[in-house]
Order: C-alpha cells, then structure tokens, then sequence
C-alpha cells in the first residue's frame, strides 16, 4: 500500500475554511481530504466531500434505492477495509447460503424515549433518538458505557423489562406495529450455550424448538445458517470441550450465538455487543460475516462500544449515543465530517471510534485530570481538550441544525408514507412438541455431562458402600434395631447431602431456560416438564444402584416388596430435593452461595427429622412446625423404618417376644399402622411436586427481576446485561 502523497490532504492548522483545532493542540495533524478524493479506509480515515449529505435531494436518492423483499446495493457501496480482506460477498459460505436471498425490513424508530424506574438509574435512559435501519445495511449503535446502547436496541426490538417505559414510535416497512415472532432475531451479549453438545446439535435443538412441526427441512435451515456463520469446520465439535479436546473459541462462540437466530431466517437481526470479549482479528472476522449476511438481504441492528478502523470501515450507518442523546446519526463516513464540522476533527493516525468516544465520554475528564501533565511524542495526551460535557453539547447541537438530522426527519417520513409488506408470525412448534424436544435434549446432556448424575452416581454408590461394609453383619436381634435406623438415617442424609455436586448443572439450566423464555423458544411449563421427564430415568439409576448396595449390605428384610418400597423412597425422596436444588439455584445462580444454601438447609432438616430427638419432644415453635414437616428427610426415613419394622417382632428371652414397633419407639416415633408407610411415600410425592410449583410461579413471575429493583448488590443477574446499558 502506497504512502498517501501530501497534496492529497490538507492540515487544518493550514485551511481556512476548516474549523480551527482547539487550543493546545497544535502539536497534533488534523487531515481534511481534497475535493474529489475516493473514500478510502486503508490508509487513513479520510472522506470525501461527496458523501456530506445534501438535504432533501440525499433523502430522495436514498428512498429510490430501498428493496424491502430483497437485498440492498447500499451494502456495496462502500470499499473493503482492506485488500487482504474478503468483500461482503458470500462467496466463502456455502452454495446454498450464498444463493439465498432474505427479504430484509425497513425499521424507523422515532422520538423514541426510554424511561426506567428503579434504585439505581431512575429518569430517562434514551431521550428522543431518531433513526433507520435498511435492509442489507449494518447499523451500529455506539456510545460509551451506560449510554443507553443495549436499551435503545432493546426498545427497537420489542424487548424492554418491567422497569422499563418506551414512549415514541417504532415501525416496520412502514407500519407501526411490533415485531412479530420469528421476523427478528436478538442475541444477547453474553453467550448462553450448552457445552456438552455440537455445534450442530445446538442448532438443530434450536432450530426444532423455534420453527412449527410443518418445516420439514429444519436440517437445511441448521445447515444454512452453519454456513452463514462460517462454522463448517467446527460443526462437530464439542461446544465446550473434553479431556481430549479444547473448548470451542469466544469468537467461534459468538458465531454459535449469532447461528442459533438465523435458523428462524429472520428479516431483522438484533446483536447486543456483537464484539464482547472478542480479540482484533476475531472482531474483524465476526464482522466481515455480519458483512456478508446483509448482503443477502437482512437487516442487521447492533451495539458496539469501540472498533478499529477496519471494523470501523465495515458500518454502513451511525447512531452515536452519550448519556441516552443522539449525536449523531448517518452514514459512518458523515460522522467524521460531523465531528470535524464541530470542531473534533479526527486525528490521522486514530481510529474514528476511538476518537468519537475520547470527544463523548465523560471517564476521559478523570484521566486527563490524573495526567494533564503527560506529553506524548505528537503533542497532548488527548486530542479533544474542551471539557467533554462541552463537547457533548456541541456536537448535540450542531447534529440538530444539520443537513444530516433533516436529510435523516425527511427519510423517516418517506419510510413511514411507503408502506412496505407487512410481516408474518412464523408461527413455532407446539408445547407438546417442545416438551418432547427439551426431554431428549435434557437427556442427551445428562448422558455427556458429568457434572449431572455421573459425579453423583460414583458418590453415591461410594457413599453405599462405605456405609454398608461399616454396619455390615449386624444381625437381627434387638440390639441391631438403633444401629440399623442410625445407618439408613445417615445414609438419606448424606446422598441429599451429595447431591450439592450437581448445582452448577442446575445454573446452566437455569441461564438456558432464561434465554430461551426470553427469546419465546421455551415456557415455563414446557421447560419444567421436559426437566422432570428427563431427570426421571437418572434419578432412578442412581437410587436403584446405591440403594441394591446398601439394602443387601445391612441386611434389611429379604422380600421383593419391601426392597422396591425402598428404592422408590429414595427416589421419591431425590426427587423432591431435585427441585429444592432448582429453586435454590434460580434464587441466587452462584454456585458458592447455591452451595451454602443448600448445606444449611439440609443440616437443619437433619435435625428436626426425628433422629436425634423424637419428633413430638422438638419444641414446637419453629423446629416441629413447620420446619419438621417441610422436611423430605423425616418423611423419607419414617417410611423407610416403618417399611422394616411394623409387623415384626424380636424375642425377648426364650418365650416373650415384642412387636417391631414397640422395639423402635425407645429411638424413633413411627406408626403402628401398615399403611403409615404409604402415607409417607404419598406426602414425598406430593413435596416433590409442590417444589415444582414453587418453581413455576417464581419462573413465572419472574421474580428475581422484581427483587432485584431494591436488592440489587446481593441479587444478581441472570443476565450480565441486566442493567440498561
């Protein structure tokens, strides 16, 4: 690449029609391209005099060129950030993507306004920002942190929280109406996926849970959208790994995230952050994808707080945000003249947005505070010295008396006259169906994952064999009946106890199910059914062989029935503590705090089961009610010694004998009645669904999201992004 002569630009400290550079920078170079010059990112951010948007007669042109059912030039129209990179054409994807056309949709947000109501960030978040989004375009909302970025997208979107209040309008093809489902796709900031599955299974799960049963080629659909994301190579590989092979990369991650949206072909593509946490050349490559995407047609809308200059050079248009203001927006090139028009013109050696941000973001005040004594090699530490409150208000108001704010009102106006074709609901699988998916999916899992049951089975079946081979050859005799009932006592205890390995599976399930609620892939029901349905089969391989090996072990009665009694009282019992598990783990969803929790709860529920003190000598103010009776430990070991020893009896010398109950009441409160035991099981059963729902009206109601309003330090966030950004 060629050196740029000096004829081709002129310095602002020489051009008297250029805005003058501010005071004490006159060891910085601020460039100005000639007349004439082509718009070009590979050397420097220059632009052209023809890009300035030219009132009315911009609008016009620009309106002529808009294809709402089909892809749009305007994605062309600017040039590759570099020659070593590929254009935004899809000629690296698949045939069948790269043949594909999306029909796109025009979206107008106007004087659209976001207020939030709560502790932390009470007033308005957004303040009347105005704009488009074309199809085959990328639009890119920029600002610093805490701007309002992630809640305008979520307001555009359709997505705002309880807290949350939109006033303003927002269109699509011309009509004020939301976005139904399955014409957009938002991907949140974070990536939600689910490691022990492929890349491939992750979207072919998600592609049977958003479309409806009559798509008979869901694979093509996952298959399409492999491609558009560039994820062929990777398609078989483990999401999050195995002892043999690495987890799959951020950026390959971002791309899974991105995939799971397009397998609906949506019209509008939503990305919160498309770049987090994402290095130079996976950013680069992420939105040379983006690139290509909209070159088939779609519309795609996302935040980014920085970019680097080829990024940069990749965005079609601008909304620049500062404290929840519109600044500017446009074409990306029209904001550097924007800048320069009020005064901030960009530096040659710096990227646009690492300048935008330096003139708008008031953190710079404290760092250029901390070293207002600093010089670098090319003059001051900052390129912008006015105050940055200052400069927001300048830039604020030479925006507003633009040509590029009018061209912009005039384009909003003939975007909402043309009426375009109104969007369809794509319509989605049916409850049954999702039940019927999550249950297999939740299988698969659970067979991968080892953090499920595999951890717990090998606790468990240890825990059954130490206790066993310790109270092994106890005999039958009176003497035996305490040392029986304290074995099975501890052994109900500690497998509760043990199950706290299997939290952090239950958070991941917890994060999934709310990504998918919000993005209207799953309910409520359908998620807490298809968990019940597929943690059945586990729980009960888990009670059978730990409880096999510890009945026999102890030498507890030799019959069939008494043996099955058993069992599924430990799997009655287990699978109450299951949802106890999931609730605990929605209400705080850290695995130490979910732990802890957990721990004590079930200490206590040792202590008022009835072991150690009779149940009707408990003092009865908390420790007997309700604590005693909310307890599954009493109900599960009551039943389970009640299923030894009621018709029974132990000699007591040569002639008299003494009924089992009797021979247990000295150690424990148990029913004399045969059917005690039955009500127990019964009482368990009712427990472990009445956990579930208490499960399903906190899920429901969403009921982390409205504590979190006044508990906002201790209650954290499903979302990372919760807060509006």
């Amino acid at each position: 690449m060629e050196a740029p002569s000096s004829d081709q630009y002129r310095s602002s400290s020489s051009s008297a029609g250029s805005p003058s550079a501010p005071a004490g920078g006159a060891g910085r170079r601020y460039y100005f391209p000639r007349p004439g010059r082509p718009v070009s990112f590979e050397d420097s951010p220059d632009w052209g005099d023809d890009i300035t948007v030219d009132g009315a007669a911009h609008a016009a042109d620009s309106s002529s060129s808009i294809h709402l059912a089909s892809a749009s030039a305007a994605s062309s129209a600017y040039p590759s950030p570099s020659p070593s990179l590929p254009g935004p054409s899809a000629s690296a994807s698949g045939s069948g993507f790269r043949e594909r056309k999306v029909a796109g949709a025009a979206l107008v947000w106007k004087e659209l306004s976001v207020s939030v109501r709560d502790g932390r960030r009470p007033g308005r978040v957004v303040r009347g920002s105005s704009g488009y989004a074309l199809p085959g375009t990328l639009t890119v909302v920029m600002g610093p942190a805490r701007s309002g970025k992630s809640t305008l997208l979520r307001a555009i979107a359709g997505r705002l929280r309880g807290a949350e209040r939109m006033y303003g309008d927002v269109f699509v093809n011309g009509v004020k109406s939301p976005l139904p489902y399955g014409s957009y796709g938002y991907v949140d900031r974070d990536d939600v996926l689910i490691e022990s599955l492929t890349v491939r299974e992750m979207l072919y799960y998600s592609a049977l849970l958003q479309l409806p049963s009559v798509f008979s080629s869901k694979k093509s659909f996952v298959e399409d959208a492999i491609a558009a994301m560039s994820l062929g190579d990777h398609a078989d590989k483990l999401i999050g790994g195995h002892c043999f092979t690495k987890r799959l990369p951020t950026g390959e991650r971002r791309r899974v995230s991105i995939a799971r949206e397009l397998v609906m072909r949506p019209h509008v593509l939503f990305i919160d952050e498309p770049l987090y946490h994402l290095d130079s050349v996976s950013a680069l490559l992420l939105m040379v994808t983006l690139k290509k995407l909209a070159s088939t047609g779609c519309t795609v809308i996302f935040t980014m707080y920085q970019s680097s200059t080829e990024v940069f050079g990749l965005f079609d248009r601008i909304c620049l945000l500062s404290n929840g203001n519109t600044l500017f927006f446009g074409e990306t090139l029209a904001c550097l003249q924007h800048f320069s028009n009020a005064g901030f013109p960009c530096p040659i050696m710096q990227s646009p947005s690492d300048h935008f941000l330096r003139a708008i973001n008031t953190d710079f005040d404290r760092i250029i505070a901390m070293c207002k004594n600093l010089q670098d090699d090319q003059g001051d530490f900052s390129s912008v010295s006015m105050d940055t409150a200052v400069a927001i208000r300048t830039l604020e108001a030479t925006y507003k008396s633009s040509a590029e704010a009018a061209a912009v009102e005039l384009m909003i106006a003939k975007l909402i006259e043309k009426e375009g074709p109104y969007l369809k609901s794509k319509g989605r699988a049916s409850d049954a169906a999702r039940i019927g998916i999550l249950t297999w999916r939740s299988l698969l899992i659970m067979s991968r994952d080892w953090k499920y049951f595999w951890s717990r089975l090998v606790l468990y079946m240890l825990l059954a064999l130490s206790i066993g081979t310790i109270f092994i050859d106890i005999g039958h005799s009176l003497s035996s009946v305490v040392v029986r009932i304290s074995a099975t006592f501890v052994f109900v205890s500690f497998l509760v106890l043990l199950s706290v390995c299997g939290v952090p599976a239950h958070i991941d399930e917890i994060k999934i199910y709310s990504h998918e609620d919000s993005n209207r892939h799953s309910g409520t029901l359908v998620f807490l059914l298809g968990h019940f349905l597929s943690s059945i089969p586990f729980l009960f391989l888990v009670s059978i062989s730990s409880s096999l090996v510890f009945y026999f072990l102890i030498g507890l009665r030799n019959e069939f029935s008494f043996l099955m009694y058993f069992i599924i009282t430990i799997f009655m019992c287990l699978l109450a503590n299951e949802a106890l598990m999931m609730i605990v783990a929605y209400i705080w969803l850290e695995t130490y705090k979910c732990t802890l929790t957990l721990i004590c709860l079930y200490v206590i529920m040792m202590l008022v089961a009835g072991y150690f003190r009779i149940r009707d000598a408990i003092p009865v103010a908390v420790w007997n009610y309700p604590l005693s009776y909310i307890s599954f430990h009493t109900y599960a070991i009551q039943g389970l010694v009640e299923n030894e020893y009621v018709d029974t009896s132990f000699a007591v010398g040569a002639t008299r004998t003494i009924p089992g109950v009797q021979a247990v009441r000295g150690s424990y409160g148990i029913s004399s009645s045969a059917g005690a035991k039955w009500m127990n099981l019964l009482v368990l059963l009712l427990m472990a669904i009445g956990y579930r729902v208490v499960l399903y009206v906190l899920l429901r109601l969403d009921v982390r999201r409205h504590v979190r309003l006044g508990r906002r330090s201790c209650w954290p966030s499903i979302h990372t992004s919760a807060a509006p950004k």
